[in-house]
């Protein structure tokens, strides 16, 4: 049983503790939000629904070109990053950061959370 409110705290603990980190969302493989601290004016349902859509076509890309899992998605525009990761079977992780962020910290960071989500949502 995934508890909400634990998985709620490490995502607002990630969210704030680590720098240029702006928001992130976990989302189970359907498009449904499990929890979230995401920057005001971002609708759950939709981002939610996106970051589903976009590992689910990551996946079908990384057969299609024989690249084998995916470990993860980088989206990188002008005012920062988007990076989507699987946490385990069950759930994705969605991180927003800042164009300042480090990608060498911001990897390291997501790699903690994930460590710290996945055997929640197991």
């Amino acid at each position: 049983m995934i508890v909400v409110s634990a998985l709620q705290d490490v995502l607002q603990n990630f969210v704030s503790g680590t720098p240029d980190v702006q928001g992130a969302a976990l989302v189970s493989p359907d498009g449904l939000a499990l929890a979230s601290a995401l920057p005001a004016g971002f609708d759950e349902e939709r981002t939610s629904a996106m970051s589903a859509a976009m590992i689910s076509l990551g996946e079908r890309i990384g057969q299609e070109l024989a690249r084998g899992a995916i470990d993860r998605i980088f989206v990188e525009g002008e005012k920062g990053y988007g990076v989507l990761v699987g946490c385990g079977t069950e759930a994705v992780l969605l991180v927003l950061a800042s164009s300042s962020a480090k990608q060498g910290l911001l990897n390291l960071e997501i790699k903690r959370a994930v460590a710290s989500i996945t055997p929640m949502v197991s």
